[in-house]
């Protein structure tokens, strides 16, 4: 069995806390039963938090405030799946190089983030949009 909702938002980062609130209404009504742990609705929420940001900050730099950003959610039996579409250039994150651990620099760990924090992370072109997915299985 799943479950899905969407929702779709202006390109600000003034309404992440509403993204982030109806993120976790829906882990709640429909994780009452998963063993999970608060941790993973935590790592969720941040995967969520930092793709919403990046899409407002870096996708939609230049874009207007009122271009839309939708939030795709779905909870299967053994998963967990996020999507974010964006309306910006393509993006190719195999071209960002991983930070050195110890070492400081402004920007560029994000997309790094994403990938410790979820067990899968992918962006692709679809259409005339980006969508960032971001996958949480149950058994990890």
């Amino acid at each position: 069995m799943s479950h899905q909702d969407h929702l779709t938002v202006n390109s600000d980062l003034t309404v992440l806390n509403h993204v982030q609130r109806w993120f976790e209404q829906f882990w709640h009504q429909h994780n009452p039963q998963l063993t999970w742990r608060d941790s993973q609705l935590y790592r969720l929420n941040l995967a969520l938090a930092e793709g919403f940001t990046n899409a407002v900050r870096h996708a939609h730099s230049g874009l207007s405030a009122e271009t839309s950003i939708e939030i795709e959610v779905a909870q299967h039996d053994d998963r967990t799946e996020i999507r974010i579409w964006d309306w910006g250039q393509p993006f190719d994150p195999t071209h960002l190089e991983e930070p050195e651990p110890g070492t400081l620099r402004e920007g560029g760990y994000g997309w790094f983030l994403l990938r410790r924090l979820a067990d899968r992370v992918s962006y692709d072109r679809q259409g005339q949009r980006n969508c960032l997915l971001i996958v949480k299985y149950t058994n990890k």
